[in-house]
């Protein structure tokens, strides 16, 4: 049953992902529609004697500054916020929106100054996060403009995000540390390999990976998780990929995505929908045209495309990859101001291939 979700949800994110420790300043940031699991955090960290301090967003604030800020506001960096960033040791944020459309006409030129303008404030928060000196979490809360996003009803969506939270097993701990462990034997296979291949529909790619190495994500720093993830090696990609599901960034849905790569960057982009917004993405910056991340979704209890990427990338049979900055832990030197996680399916032939021997065909592993 989902009603118990949020002080359940609160109290595995507070013991299992992010334990937090007495005397701990913890940061909850969340729209104003994701109170239940704000004040069921807040409870939490309390009865574990942390601090938490709560920024909560209204429903038009962002449109507002978009409409109305000068631009010089682009450039300025929230003192509160960049002090925040500095001195927090744990960091909640719950993906929640009021509706997911509302930037959907800001000029995407607008929307790259913004990004632009965040940067240091982007690097402080990213740094901090390589060594877990913030120790960071993103969760998300069922609401109206998600479930309709997800084609699902709100009861529906929320039964759907509490199952892929693994909260409907007796023990979620106990299942979460076993997806941990069956993600470290693919790892510990996946050990000082060299050269991936990807095959199937729509996808015909190959890079290095020597001197990197695989991340397992078990709930960790995302809440749902599973996934497993690498950096390519940064000039080494090259092939076409014709994203099979749609893309999701700032709000924004762009369809029918093609890449191409040579030598590690896109030198050739288009889009069927919102092509223009997937260009001032990717010239954005040098690092916006090169791979970032390359991961297999592991959580077959997300069964269904939503349009959250916090969900839809850990989805079981797909794959997805990531332009622009790297994923931490891989070690990855790419940098950019965008990391753009975009997914395609591979249950319908899919094959990844490593050093020569099959590793993945049509959303299973074959080691």
């Amino acid at each position: 049953m989902t009603y118990d979700f949020a002080p359940k949800l609160a109290r595995v994110l507070t013991e299992y992902c992010r334990p937090i420790q007495r005397g701990d300043y913890v940061i909850i940031r969340g729209a104003a529609v994701a109170e239940p699991i704000i004040e069921a955090l807040v409870e939490a960290v309390f009865r574990r004697g942390g601090h938490p301090s709560t920024i909560v967003g209204l429903t038009n604030l962002a449109e507002i500054a978009f409409r109305h800020a000068p631009e010089e506001h682009y450039d300025w960096i929230d003192p509160a916020a960049r002090v925040a960033m500095e001195q927090a040791d744990v960091s909640f944020y719950i993906l929640a929106d009021f509706n997911s459309k509302n930037l959907a006409t800001v000029p995407p030129d607008r929307l790259a100054r913004y990004q632009q303008g965040q940067r240091p404030l982007i690097e402080l928060y990213l740094n901090r996060c390589e060594n877990d000196d913030l120790r960071w979490n993103i969760t998300a809360w069922p609401t109206l403009s998600g479930a309709q996003d997800a084609e699902m009803g709100l009861l529906e969506f929320t039964e759907f995000m509490y199952n892929a939270c693994g909260l409907h097993h007796d023990d979620p701990v106990a299942y979460w540390t076993a997806l941990r462990d069956q993600q470290d034997e693919l790892i510990a296979w996946l050990e000082g390999k060299q050269q991936v291949e990807v095959h199937g529909p729509g996808i015909e790619l190959m890079f290095s990976m020597a001197g990197r190495t695989w991340v397992n994500c078990y709930g960790v720093r995302n809440f749902p998780d599973g996934e497993i993830f690498t950096c390519p090696v940064e000039d080494s990609v090259n092939g076409t990929v014709v994203f099979n599901m749609p893309a999701h960034y700032a709000n924004r849905e762009v369809d029918g995505v093609k890449l191409v790569f040579q030598d590690g960057v896109v030198v050739e982009a288009e889009a069927s929908k919102n092509h223009d917004f997937l260009l001032s993405q990717l010239d954005m910056d040098e690092g916006a045209r090169r791979l970032g991340e390359f991961a297999v979704g592991t959580n077959d209890g997300i069964d269904r495309f939503t349009r959250n990427i916090l969900f839809d990338e850990k989805m079981g049979g797909t794959i997805h990859m990531a332009l622009g900055e790297n994923a931490n832990g891989a070690g990855g030197v790419n940098k950019s101001a965008i990391h753009w996680d975009m997914l395609h399916g591979m249950t319908d032939g899919g094959e990844i291939v490593v050093d020569g021997e099959l590793f993945y065909k049509d959303g299973t592993f074959t080691v």
